[in-house]
């Protein structure tokens, strides 16, 4: 029988309040013990949702690593730029870690990561929840098994979404570098991760990236255009409007990301949502914000053994987050479109389309990543039980690969020119 995993909270926002709801449906093998976050709301909501004793509710992680180690594991769901002390920290204790992606917001860190990690013995996952993903997963299954022969080209397109983009690349958490970090980080270290997987051990040789604010401009700013959406005479014909991404979301009844997002302090309604924003920054025109991370953005990347793989995102897109990806191999070509994955076998001419039964529960398919939230957290709390680091497909290694890989990439945008990987020479 599996044996329940104590697991405490280290960040009780979105993202640690879905990975909790694994012990919510699971009981009997997970069991969140303690909740650390600076918000009162936010670690309240947690305390009540699992029934967390008051000693063990905290304002501040490192009351926890104070203490003897009173739990088998620790969620680190903290803002980018704090995730290297807890996850160095925690794993000292001796705590297995699930970190949230990005692993830190320097290589550096990054690495500090790894190493304390392995050091302490301790399992990491990162989370990387598109390596969980049941259809995308069929993806490397299918590489794996030489269905369209040696991997010769990537494309892969990431559709972060016209209002995704503007709640949180604007006038969201994400919006700054100097807040938080540029936007291949904080968004797309997943997509360049997935190219990494896919390549095998064909190591990326070189790499150039280009990208820029495209559109969030105070140039573009409508004539007329108020400071913020409640005030403003154009708001009804701007599809950036505040008001039609929140406000009439909730009137709805829609209380879910984005709108419990810019209510941190209550449950979102009517009136929580007008004062959000009338006062705070999801209201602001979004031609208005300090925002500074790239709308768009491409990495080309080289392999070994002549693989070339290509990755765009765009904000300016009608899917929310569905990624579109086609691989050409030397006997087949694959392709999903954010459902499905199908295979063309050139000896045949034929086209199989491959459907994967997901089991996912409900509370989790809504979480924004199709399931996969559901998955990596099954697997780690799997990899914790039987102490089984082999069922994480997002370990400490391979996931600093792809980072650094990531760290390379918006260097070459910076510095305008070809990084080769390793070497520190240019083109």
């Amino acid at each position: 029988m599996t044996s329940l995993v104590s697991v405490i909270v280290v960040g009780a926002g979105c993202r640690g309040e879905i990975y909790s709801k694994f012990a919510s449906i699971h009981p009997e093998r997970m069991k969140v013990v303690g909740v650390a976050d600076p918000r009162k709301f936010a670690r309240s909501k947690l305390q009540q949702q699992h029934k967390i004793v008051d000693e063990n509710v905290f304002d501040d992680w490192h009351c926890i690593v104070e203490r003897e180690r009173f739990a088998d594991a620790v969620a680190i769901c903290t803002p980018d730029s704090l995730h290297k002390g807890p996850a160095v920290a925690f794993a000292k204790k001796g705590y297995h870690i699930l970190l949230e992606k990005p692993m830190a917001t320097t290589a550096e860190d990054c690495v500090a990561i790894v190493e304390a990690c392995t050091k302490s013995g301790v399992i990491l996952s990162v989370g990387h929840v598109l390596r969980y993903d049941p259809t995308i997963h069929k993806i490397k299954e299918l590489i794996v098994a030489g269905v369209i022969g040696d991997v010769i080209h990537i494309q892969h397109l990431e559709p972060v979404g016209f209002y995704h983009f503007a709640h949180s690349f604007v006038r969201g958490n994400w919006r700054n570098e100097a807040e938080s970090s540029f936007v291949l980080l904080t968004k797309s270290c997943h997509d360049i991760d997935l190219i990494h997987d896919w390549a095998g051990a064909r190591r990326c040789l070189k790499l150039s990236s280009f990208g820029s604010v495209s559109h969030f401009r105070k140039e573009n700013k409508p004539a007329g255009a108020g400071m913020r959406c409640l005030d403003c005479s154009v708001e009804k014909v701007c599809p950036y409007s505040a008001r039609k991404i929140y406000l009439d979301r909730v009137k709805q009844g829609h209380t879910g990301w984005p709108v419990s997002v810019i209510c941190p302090s209550s449950l979102p309604d009517i009136e929580s949502v007008t004062e959000a924003l009338r006062t705070g920054p999801y209201g602001r025109c979004v031609y208005e914000c300090d925002n500074d991370v790239c709308s768009n953005q491409v990495v080309n990347m080289e392999f070994e053994g002549g693989l070339t793989a290509v990755f765009s995102m765009v904000a300016f897109t009608k899917e929310i987050c569905k990624r579109k990806t086609t691989i050409y191999g030397s006997k087949g070509e694959l392709s999903y479109d954010g459902h499905d994955v199908c295979v063309f076998d050139f000896l045949t001419q034929s086209s199989i389309k491959h459907t994967v039964q997901d089991n996912t529960p409900s509370v989790f398919a809504m979480s924004g990543h199709g399931g996969a939230d559901y998955h990596l957290m099954d697997a780690f709390i799997s990899a914790v039980a039987n102490n089984d680091p082999s069922l994480i497909r997002s370990g400490p290694e391979e996931t600093l690969l792809s980072h650094l890989l990531v760290f390379e990439a918006e260097r070459s945008r910076l510095e305008g020119r070809v990084v080769y990987i390793g070497d520190g020479s240019q083109s």
